[in-house]
């Protein structure tokens, strides 16, 4: 569910300026103004992919808020129907740009923002965004052309703090005369209630069609957990039109029934005609949608005192130079997106590119429920910001003590930067097995040698809170080549109220409590150039054969076979979600060969559970076509830089992005500039084990990218974690040579003794 703080800020006058950047003149539009030259930016290559700083986010602001003819308000206070600055953040340069500055260096490119601008004070209301540079000086802006040219309609913008204050205040005044149903039914309310105050979560979509603006609000005690305290009462508040006053409730629900005006719902209670939804009283301590423990364990295991910790003995194995990460093989550039969250860029190992870019583009989820706000819930998160709900991770809980903690600064719906402490971390990660071992058994009671190495990976990890649900977002390098791209989900279930009818949408977790079904879906963009940007794409799966047996006359074999497919255009590359993938997605490059002569590949393997979340091409599914598939490969374009918007939330059934267009060309894709786009996911019915919380194990998903005949051998050879053990007597195997890289004992935030070994086998 999603809810708003409510906004305390003072009225702020508005610009009455009209500056109408819809008409067709003003797409060219280029402002320019003299400025000196821009002071020289860090010398890192991987600082051209950095979000941008504190001080650049505030002289973009400055500079846009002095430019008159865009007519700009503060963010805070004042009308709706203003002109104002929603969102800055990084504008990444063109591929082509970047990777000539990364091969050879020299002049960098350009430094730019993108800016969200919300037009609302005239007459024909519009969201236009803006290319402001140069950084960190800016000195002229341009309008960004969006494919397909069209404009984003005012009424298709995120909501605002702005917004969210007023719609309280709306349903507050409105719902007034439901105040002595709401005291006795629940023992909280919306009038000078101090510390038993009801609360709303919001849902999304707004509306059944493009220029609704119609939210359902479902009314929760304000307790901790409330996404959990639904009071049985949803209300469908309009409010499209820029003036409150004009505000509106349209319908109610109550308790399983529908009502036409708060009146009818009002008069009925007073009539003593209406059944009442009675919640108990909260208790002052359990709450059972709080963290506070209870009850004990059966075995009695003690739960007081500290469990396993990760150390690092000898310190970090890693390297960070401002948004650099370096690691073994492995290196990369990275940044925290507002819109939509991580995004890795210039992702090599061994010095070598395997991928341009890796990046979250959208979380979706879909519900389905008897109560009207459950059946329209179609939460896109990326319309929520979902990148900058990135709030602080707690070291030891959320990130191991060891990890090293980076800061972010957003500038989305303020009047200023924002820093979010300790928004992301870094740490290397003991797996609990080793990436590879053997026993080489003897068959005599001992061995010939024992081998293994150590199970290592490092972490890049933030979090996306988007109100009830808490997505952590992984991205984990393996010493092998190997890269993960994990998502887990937790939080608190989207909950309605209970009613009988309700089961059939999902379980009952508590005595008024439905946690409804929904299917969760992440779309991930991944920009693969496998030892270079001219690749293709094949699939490789088994199919059997039943041939005549070349040892044995008159005998048959039935044996597999590898059975490859190369994908040649757009369309043969979209894999349906409905059906199962072919289990190898390989990424080539037909020129690129390594030493035993196969062409230099990646392979794509999903860690999916993903269905369909509606029909093909029905409403809002028209906002997620990208969910139909799961995996399209489409050839790189500049204008098709993400699979959705932050504005596909508010507008789903005519978006402004739409991704089957991506693929609707059917262009080739031999030989090209190629782009993976990924869809992972899962359903989730919820349980009573919900409660609280969704717990992380078994609610993970994502992908891997694994070297397939890329490199001659394994390259975490490479690695000193790496034990040998050799008996110099077989097969007695009293003494034995232990070959180690590393010193004898970690130290003493592990085990203190060093490394042993016996072996044997031996009838007692």
């Amino acid at each position: 569910m999603r809810r708003r703080q409510r906004s305390a800020d003072p009225a702020l006058p508005v610009s009455p300026r009209m500056w109408l950047l819809g008409v067709p003149w003003a797409l060219a539009l280029l402002v320019t103004v003299a400025a000196p030259d821009p002071s020289t930016p860090p010398l890192d290559p991987a600082s051209i992919f950095a979000d941008l700083s504190p001080a650049e986010l505030r002289a973009v602001r400055t500079f846009l808020m002095e430019r008159q003819e865009l007519g700009l308000a503060p963010s805070r206070g004042g009308p709706l129907a203003k002109n104002s600055l929603f969102l800055v953040e990084l504008l990444p340069p063109p591929k082509r740009v970047a990777l000539r500055f990364l091969a050879h260096g020299g002049r960098r490119p350009r430094r730019e923002a993108r800016a969200i601008v919300f037009f609302g004070a005239q007459a024909e209301p519009n969201i236009t965004e803006l290319a402001v540079g140069p950084l960190p000086r800016p000195s002229s802006y341009r309008v960004l052309g969006r494919k397909g040219g069209r404009a984003v309609p005012f009424w298709a913008r995120p909501m605002t703090q702005l917004e969210y204050k007023l719609l309280y205040e709306a349903l507050a005044g409105a719902v007034a005369p439901l105040e002595p149903l709401l005291r006795e039914a629940t023992g909280f309310g919306f009038q000078n209630c101090s510390g038993r105050c009801l609360t709303f979560s919001d849902i999304a979509p707004r509306g059944l069609g493009p220029g609704e603006r119609r939210t359902w609000l479902v009314i929760q005690r304000f307790v901790e957990g409330y996404f959990l305290h639904p009071v049985g009462l949803e209300v469908l508040l309009d409010h499209r039109d820029p003036d409150p006053r004009r505000w509106a409730v349209r319908q109610l629900w109550y308790n399983g029934r529908y009502f036409g005006s708060v009146r009818e719902l009002a008069e009925l209670h007073a009539r003593g005609a209406l059944p009442l939804a009675r919640l108990p009283e909260p208790p002052a301590r359990h709450l059972f949608s709080s963290y506070e423990p209870r009850g004990r364990f059966f075995t009695g295991t003690p739960s007081e005192v500290h469990g396993a910790k990760v150390c690092e003995p000898q310190g970090r194995r890693y390297r960070l130079r401002g948004n650099r990460l370096e690691y073994g093989g492995w290196s990369l550039a990275f940044r925290l997106r507002s819109s939509a969250g991580l995004q890795l860029f210039d992702v090599r190992f061994g010095g070598e590119r395997v991928a341009y870019e890796l990046s979250v583009q959208e979380a979706i989820a879909f519900y389905g429920g008897h109560s009207p706000a459950a059946m329209q819930t179609k939460y896109m998160d990326a319309g929520w910001a979902m990148g900058a709900s990135s709030y602080e991770l707690a070291r030891g809980v959320d990130c191991p003590e060891t990890a090293t903690f980076l800061d972010a600064h957003h500038l989305l719906d303020a009047d200023g930067p924002v820093r979010f402490a300790h928004a992301l971390c870094v740490f290397e990660l003991p797996t609990g097995v080793p990436l590879r071992r053997h026993f080489d058994n003897d068959f005599q009671g001992g061995f010939n040698f024992y081998a293994g190495l150590e199970g290592r990976a490092l972490v890049l990890r933030t979090t996306s809170t988007v109100y009830n649900y808490d997505y952590i977002w992984d991205f984990l390098l393996y010493p092998n080549g190997v890269l993960e791209a994990k998502v887990h989900a937790t939080g608190y279930i989207h909950a309605t109220f209970y009613t009988p009818q309700g089961r059939r949408y999902g379980s009952r977790v508590h005595s008024h409590l439905l946690g409804n079904l929904h299917t969760h879906l992440v779309h991930y963009k991944v920009d693969l150039d496998v030892a270079g940007t001219g690749n293709s794409f094949e699939t490789m799966d088994i199919r059997f054969e039943n041939i005549s047996n070349p040892w044995s006359a008159g005998a048959r074999v039935v044996q597999p076979w590898l059975h490859r497919e190369p994908r040649r255009r757009e369309r043969e590359a979209a894999l349906p979600l409905g059906r199962a993938p072919p289990r190898y997605l390989l990424f080539t490059n037909p020129r690129r060969r390594n030493r035993w002569g196969h062409r230099r590949t990646y392979r794509l393997q999903l860690s999916s559970h993903a269905g369909p979340v509606l029909p093909r091409g029905w409403r809002e599914e028209r906002g997620v076509t990208w969910a139909r598939y799961h995996l399209a490969v489409t050839r790189r374009h500049e204008n098709e830089p993400s699979s959705s918007s932050i504005y596909t939330q508010n507008n789903p059934w005519d978006p402004p992005v739409t991704f089957e267009s991506f693929i609707r060309d059917n262009e080739t894709i031999e030989d090209q500039d190629l782009v993976a786009w990924v869809t992972v996911g899962f359903l989730h019915v919820p349980h009573s084990e919900d409660v609280p919380n969704t717990a992380t194990p078994g609610n993970a998903v994502g992908f891997f990218l694994r070297p397939f005949n890329f490199f001659d051998e394994d390259p975490s050879v490479a690695s000193r974690a790496t034990v040998i053990v050799r008996p110099l007597d077989p097969p007695t195997c009293s003494r034995l040579e232990i070959q180690r890289w590393t010193p004898p004992s970690p130290g003493p935030c592990v085990h203190p003794e060093p490394f042993t070994y016996n072996g044997t086998y031996r009838q007692v």
